[in-house]
């Protein structure tokens, strides 16, 4: 097992745009391989607010020797083309991106690239691509990369329930419900449980369905948080 670089405390998702001012002030900072590194979190943070082309621009800046450099670069590359709505184009970058962090032991972003080669295969291959993602995440030795299962299950869940398959879809998003509780993010827990009541309801399963839903609400009220999600399930299952 190799370490990466942690650029989680710099993160949030719902954010891209502080996101981005964060990264940049780390990398005016850093040095070396870890400010290159920061800067490709920057692209990807580029690339959530839609700014395509600035993402790419600073990707195409970096020098890319050091195997984790590299690794995200085509990562964050694929991630751009992807969101830019170039699904094909992105599949050799995270390909790449798998192949150079499973040569250098950098086990996370292995199973992180290889969730994105699943993301963007066809139909047919997404099961099996998902699958052997998770058998790579479960035989990590480090624990960021086998946290990495509780995604994979939630994205396995969604190959079958794309494919009308309920109750292979519940057996799945039971299974990421489970990996969510273990890491112990209460955001992802509850919509992790929203995944499994919404796979309930869809298997006429109504009752159970309805009590994962108004246990969520319940807890949503109690901490002045609204999902409309949540609401929606209700009146479905109410109406």
């Amino acid at each position: 097992m190799v370490a990466v670089t942690d650029v989680t405390p710099l993160w949030d998702f719902a954010d891209p745009a502080g996101s981005e001012q964060r990264l940049r002030a780390a990398a005016d900072i850093a040095e070396g391989a870890d400010r290159l590194v920061l800067l490709t979190q920057v692209a990807r943070a580029l690339g959530l607010q839609q700014r395509y082309d600035e993402g790419y621009a600073v990707l195409d800046s970096l020098a890319v020797g050091d195997p984790e450099v590299a690794t995200r670069a085509a990562l964050e590359r694929g991630r751009l083309l992807r969101s830019s709505g170039d699904a094909d184009a992105a599949r050799p970058y995270f390909e790449a991106a798998a192949r150079a962090a499973r040569e250098a032991g950098l086990e996370a972003l292995h199973v992180d690239a290889l969730h994105m080669v699943a993301l963007v295969a066809p139909a047919e291959d997404r099961q099996r691509l998902n699958e052997e993602a998770l058998a790579v995440a479960r035989a990590a030795t480090d624990e960021t990369a086998r946290d990495w299962d509780a995604s994979l299950l939630n994205n396995l869940g969604m190959v079958h329930a794309d494919a009308g398959d309920w109750p292979d879809a519940l057996a799945a998003f039971e299974q990421a419900l489970a990996a969510r509780e273990r890491i112990g993010d209460a955001g992802r827990t509850r919509v992790a449980r929203w995944m499994v009541g919404w796979a309930l309801r869809n298997l006429g399963r109504t009752e159970e369905a309805l009590a994962v839903q108004t246990a969520l609400k319940a807890e949503l009220d109690a901490a002045g948080e609204e999902d409309p999600y949540v609401d929606e399930e209700i009146s479905l299952l109410l109406g």
